[in-house]
């Protein structure tokens, strides 16, 4: 096969919160691997032999093509210890070329009087100050004469109002707004980085809703988003194809109407 079947063969792409085959991160890492990449995975949950996760490891191993690896940690972003354990984790599996910030903490958190001092900081931590630590250790670890790539995932908190999730627009917006600063800061580094608004997806949250008339009156082409949709953009991005792009908040909502 040559470049253009397998664009991401011999990459290193560390992507963050696969934790559930119904995920976008699961979508993106399947895709990645279909394309040629080895697979490293943070996932974070309450039992580490969870039958789900198991699926996670067997759909991305499936997926993977001759020499390419995969690995995975559990780890918590609640708190900074991870810094140490992931640092381990890239340094035992060798050179990262690109990172994938995918992980979250959502959930309607509330409305402004709902708020507690408690919920912004955990916010914060897990959305926002993670993605930074972790960018800073895919820095250190990267190897300046190849391109490397940063990918965060916000949300369409400045698209729109999100009055009941407060401190998660908050930590998203945040995000967003220090994608083009880093973008700058990193050029002389050789690397990218860009932010991915991947629209309303189902990932299991919205489940039991009647949406049918939500669809029908905010959603033009009759559909929510998908995981895969935001996976194609993600891959496009990581190939040479999309090397040039930086300082970039890309929303893929598929025209959303609020």
């Amino acid at each position: 096969m040559n470049v253009n079947q397998l664009p991401l063969k011999n990459k290193s792409i560390f992507i963050t919160g696969v934790s559930t085959t119904r995920g976008i991160g699961y979508a993106v890492a399947l895709e990645c691997a279909k394309q040629g990449a080895s697979i490293f995975i943070q996932y974070f949950k309450s039992s580490e032999t969870s039958e789900d996760f198991q699926n996670v490891c067997t759909g991305i191993k499936q997926k993977l093509i001759e020499g390419a690896k995969f690995n995975y940690i559990h780890v918590n972003f609640e708190n900074d210890s991870f810094v140490d354990e992931i640092e381990l984790f890239m340094r035992q599996n060798g050179t990262m070329d690109y990172i994938i910030c995918n992980h979250a903490l959502s959930g309607y958190d509330g409305y402004l009087l709902e708020t507690t001092s408690e919920n912004l900081d955990k916010h914060w931590q897990i959305n926002t100050k993670s993605s930074i630590l972790l960018s800073k250790l895919f820095v250190k670890q990267h190897n300046q004469k190849n391109r490397g790539k940063i990918i965060f995932m916000t949300s369409g908190q400045t698209l729109g109002p999100m009055p009941n999730e407060i401190s998660y627009a908050l930590s998203k917006g945040a995000l967003k707004e220090i994608v083009k600063s880093l973008a700058h800061d990193l050029t002389n580094k050789n690397i990218t980085v860009n932010a991915i608004n991947p629209g309303v997806t189902n990932t299991g949250y919205l489940d039991g809703y009647d949406l049918s008339e939500w669809i029908e009156t905010s959603f033009p082409f009759g559909r929510l988003s998908d995981p895969q949709d935001t996976a194609n953009l993600i891959t496009f991005l990581l190939s040479d194809k999309g090397s040039w792009i930086t300082g970039q908040i890309i929303n893929s909502e598929g025209g959303f109407v609020r």
